[in-house]
């Protein structure tokens, strides 16, 4: 038998609800509210009032209880409610993988997009209930609701892989995604964005 300096978690069964975004059992839930996301909507002021005006909760992050230590596959359930903050939808506030890793997202309900950027190129990948997004290593990644109702989607990565989102506030992800007429409107950061 192989030996581990950190030896893995013992097997078990997980239990995913889509339909309430849940996972039992449960480790840890990551709530994020407007406030948490200063600095990545292109509309500062629109931005100020929405938090000004409740603070309202954007996503949130249900995780199961595999640890996010090398050679395991944590999995989380991520549910990204529906707004626009001066045009541009609610999303994540995306990362990169200091440890560069591929991850896969399975969309569970709604309809949002996956946002990709390797600091060039962006990429942008629409994803429903059963269709799986793939992230290569190197990419940073953002989810974006673009529907009227909860965006779900289940993510899975390796644990050594890490969540750097200063990454994305200092090189922004190329592309944002704003609500025209009834479609998305993929349009530029400006330079001045990123300061």
């Amino acid at each position: 038998m192989t030996s581990y300096a950190t030896p893995p978690i013992s097997p078990f069964l997980l239990t995913l609800d889509a339909s309430n975004a849940t996972l039992e059992p449960q480790g840890s839930t990551l709530v994020r509210r407007m406030s948490d996301l200063g600095g990545l909507f292109a509309d500062v002021p629109a931005w100020e009032r929405a938090v000004a005006d409740g603070d309202p909760i954007v996503y949130t992050v249900v995780s199961s209880p595999v640890p996010e230590i090398p050679r395991e596959l944590p999995q989380s359930v991520t549910t990204i409610h529906p707004g626009t903050i001066g045009g541009e939808f609610w999303m994540t506030k995306g990362h990169q993988h200091p440890d560069p890793q591929g991850e896969i997202y399975l969309g569970l309900g709604g309809c949002g997009g996956l946002l990709l950027f390797d600091g060039e190129r962006t990429e942008w990948l629409e994803i429903t209930p059963g269709v799986v997004g793939y992230i290569p290593p190197g990419w940073a990644h953002r989810s974006v609701n673009i529907g009227d109702e909860p965006y779900r989607f289940l993510a899975v990565y390796p644990g050594s892989a890490g969540h750097d989102y200063g990454w994305v506030l200092k090189h922004g992800m190329g592309l944002r995604a704003r609500k025209s007429d009834s479609q998305v409107e993929l349009v530029p950061f400006t330079p001045t964005e990123l300061g």
